[in-house]
């Protein structure tokens, strides 16, 4: 085994049997190439990338290629969940350099840690217009031997290019956007919506779960036929395809054709928390049977394989992997003879399935068969038949051999979800989610901070927690905990997120040029300190923090929370004008501001008015009931009475559930 044996990260330890002399991130690996005069070959991946998974078995498992890179460089592996500061900086550097990137990500780098070459995937052999990765190597190897200057140069403006891109387009004296923004993002994400099959662009098809928050946010807005209708074609065609996973629950990354019938199988933590919100936010506006089927089964599906079950766990894993058995997509799929013989029993039921799911001997996969609903787009109430089942090949399937689980706990993934559930119990009163959200909460609290409060990024089984935590952690944990003293009516959840708030600030706040840096002040120098501005497949840390902000400030009534959210909007104001796509996040930040919100809050032993009060979607709304805590929004009130508010200016006080009601409305 090499270095990467007692790594914390499950990736890394995929990596422990390979013959390349791997090493950590860290100043080991920098020291021996300075000392060696070699260049760093980094090599960046996470546990579920089907095409890490490729590189690794043609190079780094090959003896030969791993005896050049040994010779070479002085090679480093690094988890791109456990340390997304190293990766969005040589991300950027791959892209200003190839104008694209992805994972595995491939950056050679001079000693001191500033990128002279990038690329992603390299195969073994030359093909498709890419070198063979061992030429490439070789190549890097003479221009570094007999080019030292040039490259020296090129990493010096290649390192300069990304400092200057992270922060182009932002000005952090911009005005505050309003309806007009507002308006430019919901026009074009109306035109680049694919009416038919629901999504945004062409293939490969992601779920883009903040661009149709967006849309309900404008349906609640201006009740138009159309943002609804963009919704929910979307939202039926995703739960329809195979990227669903219609025997257990849950979503797979996305899809690679423009029907999602294909998925890319990986199962991410990260979008079963967004997907799920936006099936809640769906049915808590129309009320539909099929999207709350699809919280239930995908809540369901995290709570039974993503959680750490253990005694006194609580906390929930990150992903499972696309492959097992070396096989991409082999854990879900089925032929018409599997299914038969799985219900050999029952054939009626057998053939219930094989016709439900779309079935045939020909199969949409490798000549298999990725269960789906295509062909009923959005029917998926399943007849009593089809559902007994559905159960039974449930039971067949996990006797499979499972994909492989990157059982590793991440603070901003977990704190994605626990807004979910958080939410999800509120507005449906499951107990069992609200003692699981309250679990997480726990555990989070428990797990994720030294004893002196810091917080921390990760933490896996054998391990414990590591990793200075990063702006991210921070704001989805202030979101997180909001979110669980509205669902409980705790106030410790208030005080956990007022601490966890100011940390925020106190660490990443940039004093000079706005927003907030991805590392605290007491983090590790990379060779630029990068700001986490744009949305991807998660919330940006700079939008999770200015919509957590903004609602705890309307919560506590503490006002530098909302000054510092505004400071983010106006930074970052002229970007979500001329590119909203980019920050659908930002933009409900943006929607809260230009709207107000409105704060709720019920005194006393009044449940009804609670349930009431969250049994709508309303994104610009806070409650707070319970145990009182230092706030305006309690100063004043009456016992058994319910008080809605904008801007601490409040309506008649109400104690019947319709004239509650009649307000929110």
């Amino acid at each position: 085994m090499n270095r990467l044996a007692g790594a914390t990260s499950p990736y890394l330890r995929q990596h422990r049997d390979n013959p390349v002399d791997w090493y950590q991130w860290g100043d080991e690996a920098f020291e021996r190439a300075r000392d060696d005069d070699k260049p760093v070959l980094l090599s960046i991946g996470y546990s579920a990338c089907h095409w890490c998974h490729v590189m690794a078995h043609e190079s780094f498992e090959d003896p030969e290629t791993a005896a050049v890179m040994n010779h070479l460089f002085v090679n480093v592996k690094i988890d791109r969940e456990e340390r997304p500061d190293v990766d969005a900086i040589y991300m950027a550097a791959t892209q200003a350099m190839t104008g694209q990137g992805g994972w595995p990500m491939t950056v050679f780098c001079a000693p001191d840690g500033r990128p002279f070459y990038c690329g992603t995937y390299f195969p073994n052999h030359a093909r498709h217009g890419l070198p063979s990765f061992v030429d490439l190597c070789r190549a890097v190897d003479d221009a570094w031997q007999n080019r030292r200057d040039e490259i020296l140069g090129h990493a010096t403006e290649l390192t300069e290019a990304v400092t200057h891109s992270a922060l182009a387009g932002i000005d952090p004296a911009g005005e505050l956007p309003g309806t007009e923004t507002l308006t430019a993002a919901y026009r074009l994400l109306r035109e680049q919506h694919d009416d038919e099959w629901g999504g945004f662009g062409g293939q490969p098809k992601f779920p883009q779960t903040m661009s149709l928050e967006l849309l309900l946010r404008a349906y609640l807005r201006n009740h138009a036929p159309p943002a609804l209708a963009t919704v929910e074609t979307s939202l039926d065609a995703m739960a329809s395809g195979g990227m669903y996973d219609h025997l257990g629950g849950g979503f797979a990354r996305y899809s690679v054709d423009r029907i999602w019938l294909v998925p890319h199988f990986e199962k991410m933590l990260y979008d079963q928390a967004l997907l799920v919100r936006a099936y809640l936010h769906a049915w808590q506006i129309t009320g539909s049977d099929v999207y709350r089927q699809v919280v239930d089964e995908t809540i369901a599906y995290v709570l039974r394989d993503l959680h750490d079950n253990r005694l006194d766990g609580g906390g929930f894993y990150s992903a499972e992997d696309a492959d097992s058995e070396g096989v991409e997509g082999k854990f879900y799929v089925w032929t018409p003879d599997e299914i038969r013989a799985a219900l050999a029993d029952e054939p009626a039921l057998a053939e219930a399935a094989i016709e439900w799911y779309g079935v045939t001997d020909d199969g949409n996969f490798e000549g298999a068969n990725i269960l789906n609903r295509i062909t009923a787009r959005g029917d998926l109430a399943r007849p009593a038949d089809v559902e007994a089942a559905r159960a039974r090949l449930f039971e067949v399937r996990e006797k499979r051999v499972r994909p492989g689980l990157d059982d590793k706990v991440l603070t901003e993934w977990n704190g994605l979800f626990l807004v979910a559930l958080a939410e999800a119990a509120a507005a449906t009163g499951r107990e069992d989610w609200l003692a699981a959200a309250r679990a997480n909460g726990e555990f989070l609290l428990r797990e994720l901070r030294r004893n002196d409060g810091r917080w921390l990024r990760a933490w896996q089984a054998d391990h414990g927690a590591h990793t200075l935590a990063f702006a991210a952690d921070h704001a989805a944990l202030v979101d997180a905990f909001t979110r669980l003293a509205e669902a409980t009516g705790e106030s410790r959840w208030i005080g956990a997120a007022v601490e966890t708030a100011d940390a925020l600030i106190d660490l990443f706040w940039d004093g000079g040029g706005g927003g907030f840096f991805t590392t605290g002040d007491d983090g590790e120098q990379l060779i630029t300190r990068s700001k986490d501005l744009l949305d991807n497949a998660t919330p940006s840390a700079n939008s999770m923090a200015a919509v957590a902000l903004l609602r705890l400030a309307a919560l506590t009534g503490i006002d530098r929370y909302r000054e510092r959210a505004e400071d983010v909007v106006r930074m970052l104001g002229r970007v979500a004008s001329q590119h909203p796509t980019a920050l659908p996040h930002l933009l409900a930040a943006i929607d809260m501001l230009d709207a107000g919100i409105t704060e709720i809050a019920i005194v006393g032993d009044r449940r009804d008015l609670v349930d009431a009060a969250r049994a709508a979607y309303l994104p610009n709304a806070v409650i707070a009931w319970g145990e009182p805590y230092e706030s305006p929004l309690w100063q004043g009130r009456r016992d058994g009475f319910g008080y809605v508010c904008r801007a601490y200016v409040c309506s008649a006080p109400v104690d019947d559930v319709a004239a509650l009601r009649a307000q929110l409305s």
